[in-house]
């Protein structure tokens, strides 16, 4: 499972055991995601706060009731139920809290998503929409720019993907955008779909080639890999006209590289030694 920042795994496990049981429609599993991540906001605004819901020199009972009287007008049965179980359990540092919220929060939209299976389009519409940021400098700081009031910068970001992606998509762009949480924003939409892909139990491979791969090209590459890893796997397809022929596959930290340019810059490598 993807950690989004070493938050303590047995506590984030017990949450993803409660969130399993939460049934209702795909509105309702994204409702609860955006319940979720209003909570965060709030944790990480208010240290106060954060600390009274995590000191551990206080009962688990007498934090829970805590959360319970702070956040019943606020937040759904099921939001409030998972939001007092978190803060029953130890966490190993203050901030961990958040982190175990968002990602918990960030799976109840994967899960939304999932429902209305469109689980794949979620994937592809965050590491898309990162790699847009990446190369338009100028979209980058239109939606980074603190300067710029967050409901601004949600607006452009909604505008952007409107009829293009899933709803729960929209949303963690939109989280990402306003509420990264210390990271870059492809850094935090990278995280989403790592988390979007564990939770299926598959691994991403980005696949860099100067050429669009057809459905099937791309099926046969999926295959080939998902039985060399043992493991189902997601490609990210990215056309770069500078590979010059072949493929880069980056899967975690392990690349795979058969590109001209690579055996072209090897060659040139030998003949300068």
């Amino acid at each position: 499972m993807t950690d989004i920042r070493g938050t303590s795994r047995e506590a984030v496990a017990v949450l993803r055991q409660q969130l399993q049981t939460v049934t209702g429609s795909p509105e309702q599993l994204g409702a609860l995601g955006t319940e979720l991540l209003s909570v965060v906001g709030l944790v990480d605004s208010q240290p106060t706060l954060r600390r009274a819901l995590t000191n551990p020199s206080r009962s688990a009972d007498d934090r829970a009731g805590l959360a319970a009287n702070l956040f019943q007008n606020r937040l759904s049965t099921d939001a409030l139920a998972l939001v007092t179980a978190a803060v029953r359990l130890p966490w190993s540092r203050v901030r961990a809290l958040g982190d175990a919220l968002e990602e918990i929060g960030v799976l109840a939209l994967v899960r939304s998503a999932e429902a209305e299976r469109r689980l794949d389009d979620l994937e592809d519409g965050l590491f898309r929409f990162g790699r847009l940021v990446d190369r338009e400098q100028r979209l980058q700081l239109a939606l980074t720019n603190r300067a710029v009031p967050a409901e601004k910068r949600a607006e452009l970001a909604r505008t952007l993907l409107a009829g293009k992606t899933p709803d729960a998509a929209v949303r963690l762009v939109e989280q990402a955008v306003v509420a990264p949480r210390g990271l870059s924003l492809t850094e935090a939409l990278d995280n989403y779909a790592k988390i979007a892909a564990a939770w299926r139990d598959r691994l991403v491979a980005t696949v860099r080639t100067a050429v669009q791969l057809s459905t099937a090209e791309q099926d046969r590459l999926a295959g080939a890999l998902s039985r060399q890893y043992g493991q189902d796997l997601h490609l990210n397809i990215l056309v770069d006209p500078g590979v010059l022929g072949g493929l880069r596959i980056e899967l975690g930290a392990e690349v795979i590289d058969g590109t001209i340019a690579s055996r072209l810059d090897d060659a040139r490598r030998r003949l300068a030694g």
